[in-house]
């Protein structure tokens, strides 16, 4: 079990108490300051105006849209995840997928298979998984599998490659650049999803987390192809792709996935652990450089995503993990996610600890 002990911050975002909130809307650009964060009945309501103390008695009496809520745990165990899932009050039934990484050969900050056995055995899950398109360790399904065995997985689940018998076109609503998402054949296989994914930076995307993980994560490989080229290619990767049209694509693949299973049937965890600036697709990342900070879970992958962006960039040691965000736009998948209505940049982020 590991139990983090958070910077002064976090101090200011959670009280001890069980079920403790925090109602958030801040913009990375203008985060919330100490003074602001350790006052419970501030939040910001703009994307470019922080709401200071005096301003309590409008914003009490002000009436509020209904928040998005954001559970939280410091523990990062077994145990924690099993809690963190249970404190949503969500039960997925019928066949279960458990969409996570299993990570690149050579990299060791994926989610380990101990970490999460628990939690995919509670849920009578199977743990899912496509193939990359970029090559590597997981570029087909072969060697995907020698990959998945040499990370452990295979041990404590049953392991299924959705996209091992081709891909499955579901379509996009109102997409700017996707009509259609390319997601693995199996995924017809499965009734709900339970997203477990890894926070952390990356190369592309700028973060990774639940809205990658639906998107990339689901897509097969050549669904993948169809995602960084915003639509224009099947095979490999498109560098000349505007890197706004990438994330509006990610957005667009995601709303696909949530519309075929239904929100309903599906719920998210994001664990902040071993946070470095590459993605678990990476087979030489940076080593992290900052400090663990808890389990994350919501309904809402754009409330998660969100709480998990904001807690970056409220961390004393996250620098460099907030360049590699704001180096690649990544927090403007959010926008864009929020257009396409799968979700709210608005949370109430919910402290599960004693």
């Amino acid at each position: 079990m590991v139990k983090i002990g958070f910077p002064w911050i976090l101090a200011g975002l959670l009280s001890l108490s069980a079920c403790s909130t925090t109602t958030v809307e801040s913009n990375p650009k203008a985060p919330i300051t100490p003074q602001e964060a350790t006052n419970p009945d501030v939040q910001t309501t703009t994307p470019d105006s922080i709401s200071t103390p005096n301003d309590k008695d409008q914003i009490m009496n002000t009436p509020q849209e209904k928040k998005s809520i954001v559970y939280m745990t410091t523990e990062i165990s077994p145990q924690a995840m099993v809690k963190i899932y249970n404190a949503m009050g969500v039960q997925l039934n019928g066949n279960v997928a458990v969409k996570l990484s299993t990570g690149e050969a050579g990299n060791n900050h994926y989610l380990k298979p101990e970490l999460i056995k628990d939690l995919v055995d509670k849920v009578h899950g199977t743990i899912v998984e496509s193939n990359t398109a970029y090559g590597g360790s997981r570029g087909t399904t072969e060697k995907h599998r020698q990959t998945i065995a040499l990370h452990g997985f295979d041990k404590i689940a049953n392991v299924d490659i959705l996209d091992e018998d081709g891909s499955l076109a579901i379509p996009v609503t109102n997409g700017k650049h996707l009509k259609e998402n390319l997601v693995g054949a199996h995924l017809e296989n499965y009734d709900s999803i339970l997203v477990l994914s890894h926070f952390k930076g990356h190369a592309m995307g700028g973060f990774g987390g639940a809205l990658k993980n639906i998107s990339i994560g689901i897509a097969s490989s050549e669904g993948k192809s169809l995602i960084h080229s915003a639509g224009k290619q099947h095979t490999g990767f498109s560098p000349e792709t505007p890197q706004n049209d990438f994330l509006e694509s990610m957005a667009e693949a995601s709303q696909s996935v949530i519309a075929y299973k239904g929100p309903e049937n599906m719920v998210y965890i994001n664990v902040m652990n071993n946070i470095s600036v590459d993605c678990d697709c990476d087979g030489n990342p940076a080593a992290p450089d900052m400090h663990d900070i808890g389990i994350l879970a919501s309904t809402d992958p754009v409330a998660l995503d969100k709480a998990c962006v904001d807690l970056i960039y409220h961390a004393k040691d996250g620098a460099s993990v907030v360049k590699r965000m704001e180096r690649q736009n990544g927090p403007y998948i959010l926008d864009h996610a929020v257009a396409m209505g799968i979700g709210s940049k608005d949370y109430t982020l919910k402290s599960i600890d004693l």
